[in-house]
């Protein structure tokens, strides 16, 4: 159960944070700006490159490296096919695992390679096979690692991971925090950017930062949770099974990452898929025991002692779909047709600086001084909010300033989350 006292307590939130959670999502700003600068060092700007990759393939264990194969997969996939490297062994631990290249891989092929641990055999091994088969190899990795040596041993290049002076030792903890995935991302972004498969130049990745840290101000420990959409997010996911339905390419991998990190960090189940799917999907879900309304026994029955029953409760998350397509409208009628509460996110619109308006459980819009809540508290959604948005960015490429935000926002509720709850493990 979630201890709402805690919400609004920031002294108890920080003794509850053993592991620097909350410190870790606020600095998400800095470690870009540091990563940044590290794969600058390492020369990824003064690369090269003969055309653009064939294809893509990322490899690297943990909760962080993999939402980096996704956002990757989501940003570049469109340019040249990306392929994650799915680890097998027979444990989760870094001596256990083993990647191999498929058979197809070659010269004409990119490698990149991402861990927030830097100690796996079976790591220097994929790059050992990958040095033979002509294949390029990137490595985000933490500096003087057995794989950073194994990496650049084998001519491949490779980029200090970007830490904080105050890195938790925990190698579980560093992976989850929320900074671990921006300090892995952002020099693949770099990367990126120079071989022609995305948009990423320095001036946007700073925007980046300033974006993650004007969110981390509005998501912050000291903001009430009135007008903190990361803490409205938290309390509303209570009690709840989430259903995370995203719209737009790059909503998904933030949708799969939040429901991934409510189950690492908080402990809870949470379902993602993707409009229109989700409403097929997941429709089982709203009609059965997890309904709003449901209650297959006596109406009268004592339930003194019984625990609250789960309800379903549906998480919108949108990066603006671009065409004037969406199925917010078919998504929001489908949820309260079945009295499921509906929560919805969407980033702030770059040329206004404005986003969705939060609306109270009665539907109506409390006044925001900050002008850029974005989740909606009820069923009742903002006047505007089937209105679709400008799309991904108005010169056609992605809006990265707006995956920063959700995956801030999102970032900060799982932690409350985790944080506030009374069987906590964090």
């Amino acid at each position: 159960m979630l201890d709402e006292t805690l919400l609004d307590d920031p002294d108890a939130l920080a003794r509850a944070d053993r592991r620097g959670l909350l410190r870790g999502a606020a600095e998400a700003g800095a470690r870009v700006r540091t990563a940044a600068r590290h794969a600058a060092e390492a020369g990824v700007a003064e690369l090269n490159p003969e055309g653009r990759p064939r294809s893509i393939l990322v490899a690297g264990p943990g909760t962080a490296a993999a939402g980096v194969a996704d956002l990757v997969t989501a940003l570049a996939g469109s340019s040249a096919p990306v392929a994650r490297l799915h680890s097998t062994g027979v444990a989760a631990a870094a001596g256990a695992l083993r990647w191999t290249l498929p058979g197809w891989a070659g010269s004409v092929d990119l490698l990149l390679i991402t861990t927030t641990d830097g100690s796996e055999p079976g790591l220097a091994l994929l790059a050992e096979q990958a040095y033979r088969r002509g294949v390029t190899v990137v490595a985000v990795v933490p500096q003087r690692s057995p794989l950073a040596e194994a990496v650049t041993g084998t001519h491949g290049l490779v980029v200090p991971m970007a830490t904080a002076p105050h890195e938790p030792t925990d190698d579980e903890a560093q992976d989850v925090g929320p900074a671990a995935l921006w300090a892995l991302f952002t020099p693949l972004l770099a990367l990126l950017d120079r071989v022609g498969l995305v948009t990423a130049s320095a001036d946007t990745l700073q925007r980046v930062a300033d974006r993650l840290d004007r969110t981390a101000e509005r998501c912050g420990p000291a903001v009430a949770t009135y007008s903190n959409p990361a803490k409205t997010l938290a309390s509303e996911l209570a009690d709840t099974l989430p259903l995370i339905w995203t719209e737009g390419a790059m909503a998904a991998p933030i949708g799969r990452r939040f429901a991934a990190l409510l189950a690492e960090l908080a402990g809870r189940p949470a379902f993602a898929a993707e409009l229109p799917e989700a409403l097929a999907s997941h429709r089982v879900l709203l009609a059965g025991d997890f309904a709003g309304g449901a209650d297959p026994d006596d109406f009268f029955r004592d339930r003194v002692d019984e625990a609250q029953a789960l309800h379903a409760r549906v998480v919108l998350l949108r990066d603006r779909p671009v065409g004037g397509l969406t199925a917010a409208p078919a998504a929001r009628e489908l949820a309260l047709s079945h009295d499921t509460a509906i929560s919805e996110l969407e980033p702030e619109d770059a040329t206004t600086g404005t986003g969705t308006v939060p609306a109270t459980d009665d539907g109506a819009t409390p006044a925001d001084e900050s002008g850029s809540g974005t989740t909606t508290g009820t069923g009742a959604p903002a006047e505007d909010a089937t209105t679709p948005g400008p799309g991904p960015a108005h010169d056609g490429t992605t809006d990265l300033e707006g995956v920063a935000e959700l995956l801030a926002i999102t970032d900060f509720a799982a932690v409350y989350l985790a944080l506030t709850s009374r069987l906590h493990t964090t």
